[in-house]
């Protein structure tokens, strides 16, 4: 059986270039210094005429944690509206109390808000006070996978635990390793943790065309795309 592979894209070069190297699904984001937040309209509509996979926008209001305002809940909101008038087959978003613990009552408002489309609940999973009650938390909302390294940089790291987490899930949830993930681990993860999808960025920073720059500025100009060829050896090996 093939396995599944996302792709987390930030830019619109990005999407159809993942997608034509062979992509299962997107996860569509901006702002990568950020970790991904949500993208602009024009970005998803222009996916939605491009795109023919399955594609997933991100639902994140600001980069850094993912305690959120009532604010920026209803932001939440308005974009899982807008997500699903566009046609998307899922959004990705979570959400945490301050303590640690998943905000069950605000993500379960959410999942249910954005049927019929699926909801992964990112990795702000990553940042729970306990990853196996966090597990059953998130059951507990309705969403239809966790992303997760296993609360490590990098996913492969984390392996026994998210074997764990996916043993545990008992195919009530799907358990989905990201974060570090290529070429050179991606069987060998698969294998271990017993994964059925696995994430990538599969990032490749590229320096600007611009044949004019101002030195003075100091600056470094790329644009965050992807290795096509990075996907499809990941795809072989996941064949």
């Amino acid at each position: 059986m093939c396995l599944i592979l996302e792709i987390a894209v930030f830019n619109i070069d990005a999407a159809i270039a993942a997608t034509e190297a062979g992509a299962d699904r997107l996860e569509l984001c901006e702002n990568p210094q950020d970790g991904g937040t949500t993208p602009s309209y024009g970005f998803m509509k222009t996916v939605k005429e491009l795109v023919s996979i399955p594609v997933f926008p991100i639902i994140r209001p600001h980069g850094g944690d993912f305690l959120y305002s009532e604010a920026s809940f209803r932001v939440m909101q308005k974009d899982i509206a807008l997500a699903k008038d566009l046609g998307f087959e899922g959004v990705v978003l979570g959400l945490l109390k301050s303590d640690g613990s998943i905000d069950i009552v605000r993500t379960a408002q959410l999942v249910q808000q954005a049927y019929p489309m699926e909801v992964t609940f990112h990795r702000a999973f990553d940042r729970a006070l306990n990853p196996l009650e966090a597990l059953e938390s998130i059951i507990q909302t309705g969403c239809s996978r966790i992303l997760t390294s296993g609360q490590q940089p990098n996913a492969f790291d984390a392996k026994e635990l998210i074997q764990q987490l996916v043993q545990q899930a008992s195919d009530r949830i799907i358990i989905m390793p990201g974060s570090g993930v290529r070429a050179n681990n991606i069987q060998a993860l698969a294998n271990f943790t017993g994964a059925q999808e696995l994430h990538s960025s599969a990032r490749k920073l590229v320096p600007s065309s611009m044949e004019f720059q101002v030195v003075s500025m100091q600056e470094s100009l790329q644009n965050c795309l992807v290795d096509p060829d990075e996907i499809q050896q990941m795809k072989h090996q996941l064949a």
